[in-house]
């Protein structure tokens, strides 16, 4: 079977959520972290949670991208286990049995968007529209062959000496205005 990890691809979920989600963490939807609230009030961060969020089971953090991974029996158990604990912790789920059947939803849920090859990253982007939520969801899938280089990295040069080239930046927008 196949479930959903959260993957980052770089720094920016820390940036735009409150909290980010840890990479690797088995994900959910997370839609139902917004009901009750009023999607057309919320602001920031909480916003863009809403908007392109996948909810972190463990940290309860946001991920923009998720990736399909396979899973065993046991992973699957262990998922909808924590899900429940989490849905009566913080979410305020009566009893184990309704937090179980709540957590089961949303994991089978899960397992319906994991419908294309291992390694395909998914995307979310969620609405409020005349009174639901509506999800809508992307994928991303690898190309074959070798995986490319990161969109955007630093190397560290060793052995090569700095440019001498000293630039005035005042000076120069100084001379611009004359």
């Amino acid at each position: 079977m196949k479930l959903l990890r959260t993957i980052r691809l770089d720094a920016s979920d820390t940036f735009v959520f409150d909290p980010p989600a840890e990479p690797g963490e088995w994900a959910v939807s997370g839609a139902f972290v917004f009901w009750g609230d009023d999607p057309a009030a919320l602001e920031g961060k909480a916003r863009t949670a809403f908007r392109s969020g996948f909810l972190g089971v463990t940290s309860l953090g946001w991920s923009t991208l998720v990736q399909i991974v396979e899973a065993s029996d046991a992973e699957r158990a262990g998922l909808v286990d924590a899900l429940a604990v989490q849905l009566m912790k913080r979410f305020g789920a009566p009893d184990l049995a309704a937090a179980k059947e709540a957590a089961e939803e949303e994991v089978a849920f899960v397992e319906s968007l994991c419908t294309q090859p291992r390694d395909t990253l998914i995307a979310v982007h969620r609405t409020f529209d005349d009174g639901a939520v509506r999800e809508s969801f992307r994928t991303l899938r690898p190309r074959e062959g070798a995986k490319p280089a990161r969109a955007f990295s630093f190397l560290e040069v060793e052995g090569e000496d700095e440019p001498g080239d000293e630039v005035d930046l005042i000076d120069l927008a100084g001379r611009e205005r004359k």
